[in-house]
C-alpha cells in the first residue's frame, strides 16, 4: 500500500497540484470546464488507485501521467475547439451575418487564477501566462493530442525527454520526433507575441485607461487611435470576425449600436487583460453582456475577443449578475 494512503492528508497532497493541472489540461483541451472536469477525474482516479501507486516516480508524474490519458480520451473522440479566425476568412463589415455555432466549437478563455500557479520565477511566470493565451492555446489544437502532449510537458512544462516518454510508455527517440513534428506544424499556425503583461507597465495602465474611457463614452475616434490598423474583434459564439478600424467601426456602429452606454469592470483571462462588460437593462442598472478579452502588441491592442455566453463566463470570473444604477 501506497505511504500516501496511511497519511490522512491524500486530499491535501492532490490539491497542491490542481492550478498546475488545470492549466496543462487547459492547453490540452482548449476548454475551461472540460479542463476543470478533466482535473477532476484525475483526482478521483488517483484516489481510487492510490493503493496501486508504489513511488518510483513522484506524486506529482503520476497525476500528470493519470491527467494525461484522461485528455488524451477526450481528444480520440475528436474535440479540437477552434477561434472564429481558424473557421472562416475576416467578413467585411457589409456582407456581414451572425452565424452561431455549437459551444464544443469554440476555444473558451479562462481565469488566470485557475491556470497559473503562482511561482518565484518571473522567467517561468512568463513562459506559464504566455503559453495560456487565447492565440497560442489555438494554435496547439492543431496538433495531434499525443504530439500536444509532447510538446507541452517539454516545451511548457520543461519535463526532460526521458521523463516525457515514461510518462506516455514510449521511447526517447519517440517523443524527439514528436516534439520535432509538433515544432513544424506549431510554426506554420505560430501566433505573433503579445506584450508581457504581469505585472501591467504604466504605458499599459494608460492604454487600458484611455480603451475603458473610450469604450463606455462610444467614441469610435478615440477607440481607433488605441488599435493596431489590422487588429482583429470576434464574438463567439458567432463564427463572425473582423479586420481593420473601417470594419470594426462599422459593426460598432451599426449592429454593435446595442453596446453603447456599457460599463466594464476589469478582470484578467488567459494572461491578458480583460473586461466583464455590462450592457444597460431596460429596468435600470446593467446587465452582462460580454467577456472581452484583449491582446496588447507593441503598445496598442491588436486583438479583442467578445465572448458573449455571460452565463457561462460570469460566474467562472466571479463577476457579479448585474451592475446598479
Amino acid at each position: 500500500m501506497s505511504d500516501l494512503a496511511t497519511t490522512g492528508d491524500l486530499d491535501s497532497q492532490l490539491e497542491k497540484y490542481r492550478t498546475e493541472l488545470t492549466g496543462y489540461c487547459y492547453r490540452m483541451l482548449g476548454s475551461a470546464f472540460e479542463a476543470e472536469d478533466a482535473v477532476q477525474d484525475t483526482m478521483v482516479r488517483a484516489w481510487r488507485s492510490i493503493d496501486s501507486f508504489e513511488g518510483r516516480s513522484s506524486l506529482r508524474s503520476w497525476l500528470y501521467r493519470i491527467a494525461t490519458n484522461v485528455c488524451l480520451d477526450s481528444l480520440n473522440a475528436g474535440n479540437r475547439r477552434a477561434r472564429p479566425m481558424d473557421l472562416t476568412a475576416a467578413t467585411p463589415v457589409a456582407q456581414a451575418q451572425l452565424n452561431a455555432r455549437p459551444e464544443i466549437t469554440w476555444l473558451e478563455p479562462v481565469p488566470d487564477g485557475r491556470v497559473l500557479p503562482s511561482v518565484a520565477d518571473p522567467a517561468e511566470t512568463a513562459v506559464s501566462r504566455e503559453t495560456v493565451r487565447l492565440a497560442f492555446v489555438a494554435a496547439l489544437q492543431h496538433l495531434p493530442p499525443k504530439q500536444r502532449a509532447v510538446l507541452i510537458l517539454r516545451e511548457v512544462l520543461a519535463w526532460k525527454a526521458s521523463e516525457v516518454a515514461e510518462l506516455l510508455s514510449t521511447t526517447v527517440a519517440s517523443v524527439n520526433s514528436a516534439l520535432q513534428r509538433a515544432r513544424a506544424t506549431l510554426a506554420e499556425h505560430e501566433p505573433a507575441a503579445s506584450d508581457p503583461a504581469n505585472p501591467l507597465d504604466e504605458e499599459q495602465k494608460e492604454l487600458l485607461e484611455r480603451y475603458v474611457a473610450a469604450f463606455e463614452g462610444y467614441d469610435m475616434k478615440a477607440l481607433t487611435a488605441l488599435l493596431h490598423e489590422d487588429a482583429t474583434m470576434s464574438m463567439p459564439p458567432y463564427d463572425l470576425w473582423l479586420r481593420g478600424h473601417d470594419d470594426i467601426v462599422g459593426w460598432m456602429l451599426g449592429v454593435g449600436e446595442v453596446c453603447s452606454g456599457s460599463k466594464l469592470v476589469p478582470t484578467v483571462a488567459n494572461g491578458a487583460p480583460a473586461f466583464a462588460q455590462y450592457h444597460p437593462a431596460p429596468e435600470g442598472g446593467y446587465s452582462p453582456w460580454a467577456l472581452i478579452v484583449l491582446d496588447i502588441r507593441e503598445g496598442k491592442v491588436a486583438g479583442m475577443d467578445f465572448f458573449l455566453d455571460t452565463k457561462r463566463w460570469f460566474p467562472l470570473f466571479d463577476m457579479p449578475e448585474r451592475l446598479g444604477a
